[in-house]
């Protein structure tokens, strides 16, 4: 029986279990639409195809597994490089089918014609044409297999008009992807066991491998056994509850100087800890653990350094470090953290008004349970509320990553209620950034999924304009300044609910009537465009 291109392609996605497409239509890739309807995979279609690659991201994270956008030819295709480039960097198996020009015109100057597998080579795993309709179930299935092999990241797939449209015998389609974890070598476990059977003062970084590994049962085995302090990084924020007495989120810098050992547990070296430079102890241990040999040895020399799958590695952690206790260690960075904590304490406690970036994360904390979601989208703002809100799950933050992507924040939270309907989703944005994609909104209330943002509304880019401040003074600072724009009527006009709030004390009721709406929502917090200076914890702009 002759089978379309485009029904080819959403059989493979099918048989990898996924359930959604995301996209913006073009008359270049109607034909997956066709077989997406065939096959039971949800097509939510979007305003730009930005936000469409950032859902794609997004499903990939929640689902670890593959996450699929579309979009059409030329403009749709580079519309989407942003998305595609913050999944690269977040480590993100998600795939991006572009449409293309026939092949029989190439060259010839077709309707949004123009090279694009080239233009994705450097921050893709993989980016090519497929260039017969009967290569689609086979290429697909390589191109999953390399998008969550090793270190997972993003394939680009182009799809020409007429291999989609072309019918052909069907080829079957090739069974799941499903990647074997990969062992950690004898020899090097022996060198870790040694050196942190002397070590004293060890510190473990739990980063985003330890998420993608589901390895967070044996990180809360080996600290509870152990007593070693950990950190989160990354995706890594919820593999071990941020209330667990032995994680610690402020005294990270300081515990790391004081270190002997530093375990990275799929955690890069890169600006988020400095390089593995400034303020690190010169004579510290390194151990990496990582599934991406790149990283290996990058920035700082390690002591060991493997590639190898996280939870193995923690398993054979509880075993080969039998006995051993890091108490003594343990209740000194906590101490550090309570000394940290100090001031932290007193800003969230603020009733200024103008509200306080830390008065709001506490609010947020107080309300988020176990069945939150919460997506963090902007600068200042999400900088704060980090600092405060505690997770308790893994997966249960999701952020742009290490490329700081602003305006993932409505992408995000469509996929996540998508992928979840029973949980609440909450995106915590800055100004800023929801200006960037809050049309997606009109998205939500299309599909009917009821996401809510709370949007730190400061007049501007506050995490740009304060050091800029600092360094111009106030009379020279430009383009940092925005309007208190009224966001949440933007989203009463598109059909969901809005609510302005002015007062500290109206915090926790908005959040509560938002979600009750049972409508996207958006709630609109006024805060003090001082507030991050006054409290001494403005985020520097990082070079």
């Amino acid at each position: 029986m002759f089978t379309l291109g485009g029904e080819l392609i959403a059989r493979a996605l099918k048989a990898q279990g996924v359930n959604a497409l995301y996209t913006l239509c073009g008359g270049h890739i109607l034909p997956i639409y066709e077989g997406c309807l065939n096959n039971g995979i949800r097509v939510i279609d979007f305003r730009h195809e930005q936000a469409a690659a950032h859902a794609a991201d997004a499903h990939a994270r929640l689902t670890r597994n593959i996450g699929v956008a579309a979009v059409t030819a030329g403009p749709g295709v580079t519309d989407a490089v942003t998305g595609v480039a913050n999944a690269y960097q977040a480590r993100s198996p998600m795939i991006l089918l572009g449409g293309a020009a026939p092949l029989k015109t190439k060259g010839m100057g077709a309707l949004q014609e123009m090279p694009q597998t080239e233009m994705f080579k450097t921050f893709t795993k993989a980016s090519f044409t497929v260039e017969r309709t009967e290569d689609i179930p086979m290429l697909m299935h390589d191109a999953f297999e390399t998008a969550l092999s090793g270190r997972p990241g993003p394939v680009f797939i182009e799809v020409p008009f007429d291999v989609l449209f072309n019918a052909v015998d069907d080829p079957g389609t090739p069974d799941k992807v499903v990647i074997q974890p990969l062992e950690p070598e004898l020899s090097a476990l022996q060198q870790i066991f040694a050196l942190l059977r002397e070590a004293k003062k060890p510190v473990l970084v739990a980063g985003t491998q330890v998420y993608w590994d589901e390895a967070h049962e044996a990180l809360r085995e080996l600290t509870d056994q152990t007593g070693i302090p950990v950190f989160t990084n990354g995706a890594g924020r919820g593999t071990l509850p941020m209330t667990h007495p032995n994680c610690s989120k402020s005294a990270r810098g300081s515990a790391i100087k004081r270190a002997d050992v530093v375990i990275l547990l799929g955690t890069p070296l890169d600006f988020r800890l400095k390089y593995g430079r400034e303020g690190w102890n010169p004579e510290t241990k390194l151990i990496q653990i990582e599934n991406d040999p790149a990283e290996l040895n990058h920035n700082r020399t390690a002591e060991v350094a493997i590639c190898a799958n996280a939870r193995l590695v923690l398993e054979a952690l509880m075993e080969g470090l039998q006995g051993v206790r890091y108490d003594e260690w343990l209740n000194e960075v906590r101490t550090m953290e309570d000394n940290k904590n100090k001031d932290l304490d007193t800003w969230m406690k603020l009733d200024d008004v103008p509200i306080n970036h830390f008065r709001m994360g506490a609010a947020i904390n107080d309300f988020i349970d176990e069945n939150f979601i919460v997506v963090g989208d902007g600068g200042d703002i999400v900088s704060a509320c980090a600092k405060v809100i505690d997770l308790s799950l893994p997966g249960q933050w999701l952020d742009p990553g290490p490329l700081g992507c602003l305006g993932v924040g409505a992408p995000f939270a469509i996929a996540a209620k998508h992928l979840y309907p029973d949980k609440n989703v909450l995106i915590i944005n800055g100004d800023g950034s929801f200006g960037l994609n809050g049309f997606e909104f009109d998205t939500a209330i299309r599909f009917n999924l009821p996401i809510v943002s709370i949007v730190g509304n400061d007049g501007g880019w506050g995490q740009i304009r304060t050091p800029q401040i600092g360094m111009v003074t106030e009379e020279r600072a430009i383009a940092t300044k925005l309007n208190y724009t009224r966001y949440d009527k933007i989203v009463e006009a598109m059909g969901g609910y809005g609510e302005l709030v002015e007062n500290p004390d109206d915090l926790l009721p908005a959040l509560e009537r938002a979600f009750a709406s049972g409508k996207p929502a958006c709630i609109n917090v006024i805060l003090d465009d001082r507030g991050m200076a006054k409290t001494g914890a403005s985020t520097p702009y990082i070079v």
